[in-house]
């Protein structure tokens, strides 16, 4: 079976409970993901920020033309993370409900990586036409 360290992003870019709104969402932005995984200095998760999570501050912040909101104002603490060595199927029937559309993966408290709806529904695919392809 596969893991979901055949197919996650390793490399993304952090947040930090410290920093901006507006500083966050252009990583967000930058990144083209939908969320980001917040971090301390020893890349430990303490928090996830989405961008459905920004909207609301970002309406009150353009209201007030006031940028002082950080991530830690809007951040959820309690993420939900899968580990490198999940079985893709296990995260894909997680993802069917729901669920968030990516995932933080973490190994021990780390942040590796992040894995998101669209690459498992790639993989899922893939493994769809190989399939069809031997019968």
């Amino acid at each position: 079976m596969a893991q979901v360290n055949e197919i996650m992003r390793h490399s993304l870019p952090l947040l930090t409970a410290d920093m901006s709104i507006s500083e966050a969402l252009d990583r967000m932005l930058e990144s083209g993901l939908s969320g980001l995984p917040v971090v301390d200095v020893q890349r430990h998760i303490v928090g996830f920020l989405s961008e459905q999570d920004c909207i609301p501050k970002l309406i009150n912040a353009n209201y007030y033309c006031d940028n002082r909101a950080k991530v830690s104002d809007v951040m959820r603490s309690t993420p939900m993370t899968v580990a490198p060595d999940t079985d893709v199927f296990e995260l894909a029937r997680m993802m069917g409900g729901a669920k968030p559309k990516l995932y933080p993966v973490v190994q021990g408290k780390k942040v590796i990586g992040i894995v998101t709806r669209q690459q498992v529904m790639r993989f899922l695919n893939h493994q769809l036409k190989t399939c069809l392809m031997t019968y």
